[in-house]
């Protein structure tokens, strides 16, 4: 393969590279929950889109299950 004849200056290589840069995502509030989500995705905290249940998030479930197993501890703790 051919090689360069001469190296590139800083100048020119630091030019060539300007457009390599990133960008801020930007942040909307979700519809449902009011929490900030990328645009254009399903809300990672409730699993709306568009005011339409798409996914169910697991914690919620989870959440739901463990609070009447806490409520019966509680009752049994003041029971005895």
């Amino acid at each position: 393969m051919p090689n360069p004849k001469r190296q590139h200056s800083k100048r020119r290589s630091r030019l060539r590279r300007t457009h390599w840069k990133l960008r801020v995502a930007s942040f909307s509030p979700c519809s449902h929950c009011g929490k900030p989500v990328i645009p254009h995705r399903v809300c990672p905290f409730c699993g709306f889109y568009k005011g339409k249940l798409i996914v169910e998030i697991k914690q919620k479930q989870e959440e739901k299950e463990a609070e009447p197993q806490e409520a019966k501890k509680e009752a049994k703790a003041k029971n005895a």
